[in-house]
């Protein structure tokens, strides 16, 4: 991955989804880190108290959670300047053209609909770890 650290917030309710990316992008990039929750809430009060110089390279949500769901996080990231340069990539299992044009305009860098096979989950955390040395 290069000298940059590689520290990723996720947040998603299913905790099984959680451990199935957390372990393939551990498995491309070890060294990585993942800030883990299971509501949007959650996430915005991690990233609210992170220092500026500790903001993950990428934040990676969930569409459908509990009390915020993605596009809402997205919409509060993107009235806050600091998040600006972060990219933010939702996984639904919706492929739904709303959903996507809804996450879009509030700030996503990608809508992607979660795998469902290995083969597609490691090719996915590839991408993912993409953004965060600025190639994707």
């Amino acid at each position: 991955m290069g000298k940059n650290k590689v520290n990723i917030v996720m947040a998603d309710d299913d905790v099984e989804d959680i451990e199935l990316i957390e372990e393939a992008i551990l498995n491309i990039e070890p060294a990585a880190t993942l800030h883990k929750f299971h509501n949007g809430h959650s996430a915005i009060e991690y990233l609210h108290s992170a220092p500026d110089d500790d903001l993950p390279c990428l934040i990676i949500l969930d569409y459908n959670m509990p009390e915020l769901k993605g596009s809402e996080v997205l919409s509060f990231m993107k009235s806050k300047k600091r998040y600006d340069t972060i990219p933010k990539v939702v996984l639904s299992t919706s492929n739904a053209y709303m959903h996507q044009h809804e996450c879009m305009n509030n700030g996503a860098s990608a809508y992607i609909v979660k795998p469902d096979n290995m083969k597609e989950l490691n090719g996915l955390a590839k991408k993912l770890l993409m953004y965060c040395n600025g190639t994707a």
